[in-house]
């Protein structure tokens, strides 16, 4: 889909490709409020840079409008080629990913923060310390797109828990460029200048402050959103179709609750729920036709337990402790998952809506 790119965000991306203060490749932080086209800039500023580097490294904040996942996600993803369609991009296998499990960093700003700062540590381990003999593409640019959860009330000093975590981010990411895009509606904006820097303190990142395109000034309705994760949560479990990449979404539903799920015991997974307690006796019942987190069980915390992908609990059986999990990740991947993740992503509407053709929540057809 083509975008216009206005000339002071040509001017902006060159800035950053430059990096003149600098012979390590850069950090772009992109950061603004809702719509204000954050995620049109990062991708074109990506491409802008595959000019000249083999492979960008692009990290996603945003688990309401993820760039590359389904919803719920934080990602560090490598990308080696240019993105065609700014304003739909593909989905992509992140390299590393959590699945945080909420849109927005207000339940647990702590989790976010620590799924966050630990993709950046392997982005810097991985990517761009040049004298670790085991480290792969090292020096690889790195795009972080950002929340647009910023709201801050000057005329009271009400600080919104997304800017403390916004500012946060910046102070421990030290990227060598700060990009502020900024909308009309002035009450909406991040402060002017460098807002995350304590007085009398010098920072090294180089403030970029932008308009907004014209297309991107109106404000997205709640409504829209909403349809944008819906739409990426259709299109991640499309993926078990891929014979059939032309299915209307009436009919991906009905594909979807008839595909012959994983039959999987009950005993072989630990089950986490993110933002409430579960009884003992209701845990397993709690899972049924729900979206849960597939993840590799780690030692220091289940909260950054790596995830290779979600799935769809299409039923619980506690009598024969057997699971019925639709996904699309691929079998060899599902082998060492040992851990589901609950969080507050939901089964889209349309899928429960089109659950009167087949039951969504059994199938005879299974896959052992």
């Amino acid at each position: 889909m083509s975008v216009h790119i206005p000339q002071q965000w040509s001017e902006a991306t060159e800035c950053i490709a430059n990096n003149s203060d600098s012979s390590d490749p850069p950090i772009a932080f992109i950061c603004g409020p809702n719509s204000c086209g954050k995620t049109t800039f990062s991708l074109h500023l990506v491409n802008f840079l595959l000019q000249s580097h083999n492979k960008v490294a692009y990290l996603d904040t945003d688990a309401g409008q993820t760039v590359f996942t389904p919803p719920g996600f934080l990602s560090l993803t490598v990308i080696d080629r240019s993105i065609p369609d700014l304003k739909s991009p593909s989905l992509k296998t992140p390299e590393r990913c959590f699945f945080y499990g909420d849109i927005s960093p207000k339940n647990d700003p702590e989790m976010y923060l620590s799924c966050i700062f630990n993709l950046f540590d392997h982005y810097l381990k991985e990517h761009r310390m040049k004298n670790d003999t085991n480290c792969r593409d090292a020096g690889l640019p790195l795009v972080i797109n950002t929340h647009g959860w910023v709201k801050v009330s000057l005329m009271f000093y009400n600080i919104g828990v997304g800017y403390e975590v916004l500012e946060d981010m910046i102070k421990y990411m030290s990227p060598t460029h700060v990009v502020k895009i900024q909308i009309s509606s002035k009450a909406k904006n991040l402060p002017a200048g460098a807002f995350w820097m304590s007085e009398g303190i010098m920072d090294t990142s180089h403030l970029i402050e932008m308009k907004a395109v014209a297309e991107d000034l109106l404000y997205r309705s709640v409504h829209v959103q909403k349809d944008h994760r819906v739409s990426r949560l259709m299109e991640y479990f499309r993926q078990c179709f891929l014979s059939d990449k032309n299915l209307s979404r009436t009919e991906l539903c009905r594909a979807i609750i008839a595909h012959p799920p994983y039959e999987v015991p009950i005993s072989i997974f630990e089950v986490k729920h993110l933002y409430c307690e579960v009884a003992a006796t209701e845990i397993y019942r709690s899972l049924n036709a729900t979206i849960v987190g597939l993840a590799i069980s780690s030692k220091v915390s289940f909260r950054l337990s790596r995830c290779v992908g979600l799935g769809l609990v299409r039923s619980v059986d506690p009598e024969k402790g057997m699971l019925y999990i639709v996904t699309p990740v691929p079998q060899r991947y599902l082998v060492d998952v040992d851990l589901l993740l609950q969080g507050l992503i939901q089964i889209p509407q349309c899928l429960l809506e089109a659950s009167g053709h087949v039951s969504p929540y059994m199938s005879p057809d299974v896959i052992s």
